[in-house]
């Protein structure tokens, strides 16, 4: 299984999402026991935040991860960008800990820029990360030109990883983003890897050149765009799924290894960008 390492933690390649997690109590038992096949399967990685759901999805991971050693998980996630300051952030990030039952995150991510200056959040988050409420910090939804004001403030080289809608139907990222982390050795997290609601009206898992590639590897479609998305350097993809069926398939894509002729088939049905394009956000 392919792997990434964040701030010295090395994890396997593909985790576990949560998005839209956590909101039908009816569901609980199901999203929890897709989270344990998840698990099961090898995945170490759990993405969540207090936006989803209002503190739902982090509510549903803490009932999850109960009982599971604390060494095996690696817990990301994200504070609010309306929460992202000096006097609020400490009490967000706490409010998260109480609900995923632990006393630290192993990545904690600033969900996406708002009004707060950068520099006083960046502050903030290394502050946190000194006092061991979080082992590291990161951003999401950055693009070159937020890394670059990033890598200009004192602590902002500190960065652990940015995470960042990426998948098939979505390669902007490829122009200029992917190979500037790498320059700077900053992981990357693909969210919506295996596509996006209404994106481009396409259906990845339905498109006939990624079931071409999935029967030569007798795997699903969704196996296929996960594989894709992981054989970049230093990228973890963090699907979401609440069937424990498919969370167990989508950490086993971390095993598939694709060719250069798939990569050629999947290569001519969505092309790589040609120039830069704007991130990708949901």
């Amino acid at each position: 299984m392919q792997t990434v390492t964040i701030a010295g933690s090395e994890v396997p390649a593909i985790g576990l999402g949560t998005w839209n997690m956590g909101d039908e109590p009816s569901l609980q038992t199901q999203e929890i026991n897709a989270i344990h096949a998840g698990l099961a399967a090898g995945a170490k990685v759990i993405d969540t935040a207090e936006m989803y759901g209002s503190g739902r999805a982090e509510t549903l991971v803490g009932k999850a991860i109960k009982d599971v050693p604390r060494d095996q998980l690696y817990l990301i996630s994200k504070v609010l960008p309306t929460n992202a300051s000096k006097n609020r952030m400490e009490r967000s990030l706490d409010a998260s800990l109480k609900r995923l039952g632990v006393d630290e995150v192993d990545l904690y991510l600033y969900h996406w820029r708002g009004q707060i200056p950068l520099s006083e959040t960046v502050a903030e988050l290394q502050r946190l990360t000194t006092i061991g409420k979080t082992k590291a910090w990161g951003i999401s939804n950055f693009d070159v030109t937020d890394l670059e004001e990033l890598w200009q403030l004192p602590d902002g080289p500190k960065a652990a990883a940015n995470e960042d809608l990426f998948n098939l139907g979505s390669r902007g990222v490829e122009y200029s983003l992917l190979g500037w982390q790498a320059d700077h050795h900053l992981p990357f997290i693909a969210y919506s890897p295996v596509g996006a609601p209404g994106q481009l009206d396409t259906h990845l898992g339905s498109d006939p050149d990624v079931l071409k590639v999935a029967k030569r590897h007798q795997a699903t479609a969704y196996q296929i765009l996960l594989a894709w998305v992981v054989s970049h350097q230093q990228v973890l993809a963090i699907p979401q799924s609440s069937n424990p069926d498919l969370a167990k398939e989508n950490v086993l894509a971390g095993d598939i290894q694709l060719t250069a002729d798939d990569r050629r088939v999947l290569d001519k049905a969505y092309p790589a960008p040609t120039e830069k394009l704007p991130l990708d956000v949901l």
